[in-house]
């Protein structure tokens, strides 16, 4: 399959991703997280050739993206007032709730469950796109099962290119990370998946305490224990007293400045957390063609801002 490479800022090839969708094939789109693959959510053969493109396991649930919070009522069902608050105050944004589904939401999307999360993103392009279209599109991270999310369409066209339809190039994603996934099915509400929305914020949001557990048995997407990974290992590592090994050749991603022993490659990331998160995904991917035997990254810090980023890395560095 020939990917085709489409402009965002060309509104003939937005429209040109919007007939891809219409008939059935892949798009990737830029999202504010990370490039989503979109099908529409509507179609299941549509669906579950994002399956087939990514390797992803079919019982494994997908996030189904909406242009307004009134088609909440087509995929979701006893869906709780603080849904709409949360709506009203956090979208379009990355956010994404998990509620009971439809009748009619397709099981495909849901990988059979009787859940479905949903969310309204922020990007101007996919906004435009699903508001001109009346879809709704399923669409997990453009990338093979377990590896690193894109942030470009550049990355998009390296791991998928030639099995999906077009890329459409809206240009680097503003966040970086995965939107924040919040059970509303049940009290109390819990954050079911780390993101750029805080479970401090929801629960300010809803008045009432969101928890944020570090274990669950839920299936959400981004949640299997190895994800988000380059093909080189991973190693989280504390600055203090580090020691590089002299047989093996280190890339080191750090954040202070490096006393004693020299890695073989090394990479300055930003200290703020939002400048962070954004670099994140992309510096593992530079660091992954350097030809190391090993990308070290040096442990961020632990305050609530940074949960997210944690998460991500701890799932980047896991092999089992």
């Amino acid at each position: 399959m020939n990917t085709l490479h489409l402009s965002a800022s060309e509104h003939k090839d937005i429209e040109q991703a919007k007939q891809i969708l219409a008939c059935g094939e892949l798009v990737a789109i830029p999202t504010e997280t990370v490039y989503g693959l979109a099908a529409d959510a509507s179609n299941p053969e549509a669906v579950k050739k994002i399956f087939a493109a990514k390797g992803r396991p079919a019982n494994h649930p997908l996030i189904v993206h909406i242009g307004s919070a009134e088609q909440l009522t087509d995929w979701a069902s006893d869906i709780p007032a603080e849904a709409y608050a949360i709506a009203e105050a956090y979208w379009p944004g990355p956010v994404t709730l998990l509620l009971n589904k439809a009748p009619q939401a397709t099981p495909v999307v849901t990988g059979g469950l009787d859940t479905i999360g949903i969310r309204m993103p922020a990007h101007d392009v996919f906004s435009t796109l699903l508001k001109s279209s009346g879809m709704a599109v399923a669409a997990p991270s453009a990338n093979p099962y377990k590896k690193l999310s894109p942030t470009s369409a550049e990355h998009v066209l390296n791991s998928l290119g030639g099995k999906i339809a077009a890329v459409l190039d809206g240009g680097d994603c503003a966040h970086g990370l995965e939107s924040t996934i919040i059970d509303l099915t049940e009290k109390p509400y819990r954050i079911l998946r780390t993101g750029p929305i805080t479970a401090a914020q929801l629960s300010e949001t809803l008045g009432e305490e969101v928890l944020s557990p570090k274990a669950h048995t839920v299936s959400v997407p981004g949640n299997v224990t190895s994800h988000y990974q380059p093909n080189t290992r991973v190693r989280l590592v504390d600055a203090e007293n580090i020691e590089f090994p002299s047989e093996k050749k280190i890339a080191y991603l750090h954040l202070t400045p490096i006393i004693g022993s020299s890695p073989e490659k090394t990479k300055k990331m930003p200290e703020e957390v939002g400048a962070y998160s954004h670099a994140l995904y992309r510096s593992l991917d530079e660091a992954d063609k350097w030809g190391c035997d090993e990308i070290w990254v040096e442990r961020p810090p632990l305050d609530e801002s940074w949960f997210a980023v944690h998460d991500r890395l701890n799932r980047a560095q896991s092999k089992l």
